[in-house]
């Protein structure tokens, strides 16, 4: 169980303020705080996010001639040379306890600048390599992670024998590749499928819902090694 008071990250990517998306991120944000955690954001449109991972990301150079991103996070790592908004993004996520992303499902997988950041912010040398991965890594098989998301298909169109693909497929390459490679222990996701077909009172349940749950999440316990142990609808 983690400790009382969490640090918790939150990155959001939805390019509408407005939406039921949005409204589930300032519900985190709102619920999480007044609990008494510590929250920061990363609201990537808002703070127009470059998810674009090139020289831009350093303010050092390994090798002029040949751009390999490995070795150019590890010069940076070793001589400080990350530039300045990257650096403070790797701050956040280095700090937290408890990493949330939030965001709409596009095309069964998270909106393109939000890969952007992980690429750009899961730096080489800084948060893994060699060693440094699953219980290893940065999370160490202590701190948590989760999922905030929103579908355009109803529950019952994920899974096998389904018109779409099982949910647990959908989410493995962030929950296992993403967030357990780096020793983040993967809590249940939240979903709310379909809040455009919704009535007031549905969407309004499902914020309710998430207040509740992030209430006591310090006590909520993670999925075993990082991997799902239950279905997700």
């Amino acid at each position: 169980m983690l400790s009382t008071k969490l640090n918790v990250l939150i990155v959001h990517a939805h390019h509408e303020p407005k939406s039921f998306g949005s409204a589930l991120f300032h519900t985190a944000v709102q619920t999480l705080s007044g609990a008494g955690h510590s929250v920061v954001t990363s609201d990537l449109y808002t703070q127009r996010f470059d998810p674009v991972s090139d020289r831009r990301n350093f303010t050092t150079t390994f090798d002029a001639d040949y751009l390999k991103q490995g070795n150019e996070e590890r010069h940076a790592t070793a001589v400080d040379g990350f530039a300045p908004d990257l650096e403070c993004e790797i701050r956040k996520l280095e700090s937290c306890d408890l990493l949330i992303f939030s965001f709409p499902l596009w095309w069964f997988a998270m909106p393109a600048i939000l890969k952007g950041w992980v690429d750009r912010t899961f730096a080489y040398s800084r948060i893994f390599g060699g060693a440094r991965m699953y219980e290893n890594g940065l999370g160490q098989g202590r701190r948590r992670a989760m999922v905030i998301m929103t579908t355009g298909g109803a529950a019952d169109a994920f899974g096998p024998r389904r018109i779409h693909l099982s949910l647990e497929s959908i989410l493995n390459p962030i929950e296992h590749g993403i967030f357990w490679f780096n020793g983040f222990l993967s809590l249940k996701p939240f979903i709310a499928f379909q809040p455009a077909r919704l009535s007031h009172d549905e969407r309004t349940s499902y914020l309710r819902a998430l207040a509740e749950r992030l209430q006591h999440i310090e006590g909520e316990q993670p999925r075993t090694g990082g991997r799902r142990r239950e279905r997700l609808t």
